[in-house]
């Protein structure tokens, strides 16, 4: 049994298991469901995804783009129509330049205000610490915790700029890049790689002027589907989320598996960051007692480093 405090709120035991949590966020603990995602940020991650058995992973869509463009916006319109349907959404942030506090929720980001006291709603920061640049080593434990949980969608957003960007696109399909109208969004885009991994481009802010020119210039520079969005009004969300239900659709195995193997590529660059050895190897290779080549080597075979 699952110890409740006088509102029914999770009573802070020490005896309380990581099944027992879980038993409680499932049945609509939003502090349980806290401590949970506390505890896949920290080194209980492992209790935590042991205990969660199979999962049947929830649509994750990603959200990235320049800072200003609209994303939380974006996201935020997107959940409104998603809860339209009843669906369940976990909004997942990704924030690389300094960790909330216990991994605090959102409530400054006043885009999700409107979504702040909804049951079926969840809005966490993740903070990318202990990834240098790129996506938090958290994310995919997160993502398979609130599936579990029973979330329909989790809207992946990245906060800032950097490495996560691109590396969204291991953990989303699809990745939805939000740019805004003039100021060399697209071409800037272009050089940052985003273009690469967006499978949908949004033009947000969409009433400013240079909003059909910009659709224009990104035509000339990628494939993917372009819309226009005045996220703030609502206005193109139900076309946006048409583009996301479609690529949905036309997922398969291979694409899946792609996702999975860049996902282990990622979280393993992450521990080799952390290799204990990494450092003394290092050193090695800068007083010329051993080269680049078996000292990488040694990271993932470990040895003696001498």
């Amino acid at each position: 049994m699952v110890p409740r405090g006088p509102e029914g709120g999770l009573r802070k035991v020490s005896w309380v298991t990581i099944d027992d949590l879980i038993a409680a966020a499932r049945a609509g603990s939003a502090r349980a469901t806290g401590r949970l995602l506390s505890f896949v940020e920290s080194p209980r991650r492992d209790e935590v995804l042991d205990a969660l058995g199979d999962v049947a992973q929830a649509r994750v869509v990603g959200i990235t783009g320049p800072p200003g463009a609209g994303k939380s916006t974006t996201a935020g319109a997107l959940v409104g129509a998603y809860r339209a349907d009843d669906k369940r959404v976990a909004v997942l942030a990704v924030d690389p330049s300094s960790p909330y506090s216990g991994g605090a929720l959102l409530g400054d980001r006043i885009r999700m205000s409107a979504h702040i006291n909804d049951p079926g709603v969840l809005i966490r920061s993740v903070a990318a610490r202990g990834h240098l640049g790129g996506l938090a080593a958290a994310v995919p434990a997160a993502i398979r915790l609130v599936s579990a949980l029973h979330y329909d969608v989790v809207i992946l957003e990245t906060v800032g700029v950097g490495q996560s960007e691109i590396e969204i696109a291991a953990v989303a399909d699809p990745t939805v890049v939000v740019l805004n109208p003039g100021a060399g969004d697209a071409v800037q885009a272009a050089k940052a790689g985003l273009l690469e991994v967006a499978d949908i481009v949004a033009v947000n802010k969409a009433d400013r002027d240079g909003a059909d020119q910009t659709v224009r210039d990104l035509r000339a520079e990628t494939d993917v589907p372009i819309l226009k969005l005045v996220a703030a009004q609502g206005q193109g969300i139900d076309e946006l989320r048409g583009l996301i239900e479609n690529h949905h659709r036309t997922d398969n195995p291979g694409r899946r598996s792609a996702r999975a193997r860049a996902q282990i590529l990622s979280l393993a660059q992450t521990l080799l960051r952390q290799h204990e050895d990494l450092d003394a190897l290092a050193d090695a290779v800068a007083a010329g007692r051993t080269d680049p080549y078996a000292a990488a080597a040694r990271l993932v075979v470990p040895r003696a480093v001498s």
